[in-house]
């Protein structure tokens, strides 16, 4: 096996796991929109579904003209803190306030009115997110050239992105069972929930200003207009690869997070809205067993695609990965309200293969930016992790479009207030099964063709990084 480390300082431990805490605020702002959004707005903002949709798909119309400004602006940008950092320092604080802001139910009564209101929020917090988001992402190529490194790095963050993503889906059902029990509302807890886990996310970034430096602090770089930049980024073969494995690869992960409440509340749970599970003699809320399951067994396996990642490749660790998850999802269609075992065996397994999801497809990505050096002489990690924080948010958005597109035209009803039984309609329940299951294994095998054709390997990458280092000398 071709070595990468050339010329290179391995990272070390601390640096590592000081970058890896970043993912608290992504992965917590983004678990929350995952899991818990669309609900949010059925049933406690009170939108109708269809009308729900657009709250989340009009922001993708700003977050296709900002999520690749901030890559330019941060390529561009020149202090003697780097080009990335002063972002994190800025709008470490902002990002925090930006939780309050999207998950406020306000108290208007015109379906209209609320809907203006939940998109323009969704679009300003989306743009705090960027504004860290990208200059964070950006890090990963700045800070190692090495093709196993990087999968290192991607690793430490992604164990703060599943921790993370564990402790929110846990905790904020417990938390929201708890402050209805104490006399809040139901907006009034997720307005609780969602200040918790803002100031829990603004803290790494300013601890990561200190500590984490950049190895391209100031490369030297021609100006090229947005356009060029883009059209640039289209010619490179691996970036277009890599760029739809990964929109797949997370419209699937948001697919099932986004249905598991509606499955396990209406399927599962037969119409019970405050379902638990007795834990070793404790009743504990079902969704919170069923998606602390999921993140604990995901967490558990990081050492595991690591490994394997090393030992072949992260392609073929990937394809492996996603056909197991493949047959996984595929069984979900054949689960039964009250087998509970059998639910909690494909939560492990699930687990398992989300994992890797999480893991691989961010590991790959940085790879496409020597292709473009050896190519052009430029490096714009901006502009790239720019259109890949905005496929990221197009995947998520689009994904709780269709959802709830598809709800309210299966005849999706929002529980009235103070419900605690409520039943959908046959037709609802076996959209939320199709949705919940084998439309996720359609939406993998897609992403399994792309990345079996991926035409970035190891041995590709270790060459490109040596023809770099001669051209280098050269000059």
């Amino acid at each position: 096996m071709e070595t990468t480390n050339t010329d290179h300082k391995p990272l070390s431990l601390f640096t590592k796991i000081i970058y890896g805490t970043g993912d608290l605020g992504i992965a917590g702002w983004g678990t929350l929109r995952q899991i818990f959004y669309a609900i949010f707005l059925t049933d406690v903002v009170g939108l109708e579904a269809r009308l729900a949709s657009f709250a989340a798909l009009i922001g993708v119309i700003w977050d296709a003209i900002n999520d690749p400004l901030v890559g330019m602006l941060s390529d561009r940008i020149n202090t003697r803190w780097g080009r990335r950092r002063p972002f994190l320092l800025f709008f470490s604080i902002p990002f925090g306030l930006a939780f309050l802001l999207m998950w406020w139910a306000p108290p208007w009564d015109n379906q209209i009115v609320l809907a203006v209101h939940m998109t323009l929020a969704y679009i300003i917090s989306d743009t705090l997110q960027t504004l860290v988001a990208v200059p964070f992402y950006t890090l990963t190529p700045e800070m190692t050239p090495d093709y196993d490194e990087r999968t290192e790095l991607t690793t430490y963050r992604m164990f703060f992105n599943l921790v993370i993503s564990l402790v929110v889906a846990v905790a904020a059902p417990m938390i929201k069972n708890a402050a209805l029990q104490s006399g809040l509302t139901l907006s009034q807890s997720y307005l609780l929930i969602s200040g918790l886990f803002g100031g829990i996310g603004a803290i790494p970034f300013l601890v990561m200003f200190f500590f984490v430096r950049e190895r391209h602090p100031n490369p030297p770089q021609e100006t090229h207009s947005i356009k060029e930049i883009a059209e640039t980024a289209w010619q490179n073969v691996p970036f277009r690869f890599a760029t739809g494995l990964y929109m797949l690869n997370w419209m699937t992960v948001d697919m099932v997070s986004l249905m598991l409440p509606y499955f396990l509340t209406y399927w599962i749970a037969q119409g019970n809205l405050a379902a638990e599970m007795n834990i070793f003699g404790s009743n504990i809320s079902q969704d919170s067993v069923i998606l602390g399951l999921m993140f604990i067994t995901a967490i558990a396996a990081l050492p595991i695609w690591n490994w394997l990642s090393k030992k072949t490749s992260k392609r073929k660790a990937y394809l492996f990965g996603m056909l197991f998850w493949m047959v996984v999802q595929s069984l979900i269609i054949i689960v039964k309200p009250g087998q509970t075992i059998f639910i909690l065996i494909l939560t492990v397994l699930a687990g398992i293969s989300i994992s890797t999801a999480h893991v691989l497809p961010d590991a790959i990505f940085p790879d496409v930016i020597e292709w473009e050096e050896l190519r052009t002489r430029n490096r714009h990690e901006g502009v790239y992790y720019g259109i890949k924080n905005f496929s990221r948010k197009l995947s998520g958005a689009v994904t709780i479009f269709l959802v709830l597109q598809l709800l309210g035209w299966f005849g999706y009803q929002s529980p009235p207030q103070g419900a605690v039984v409520f039943q959908q309609s046959d037709t609802t329940i076996t959209l939320i099964r199709i949705l919940t299951g084998p439309f996720g294994a359609l939406l993998l095998f897609s992403s399994i063709i792309i990345a079996w054709f991926y035409p970035l390997t190891r041995e590709k990458h270790a060459r490109i990084r040596s023809l770099l280092a001669r051209r280098d000398k050269r000059q």
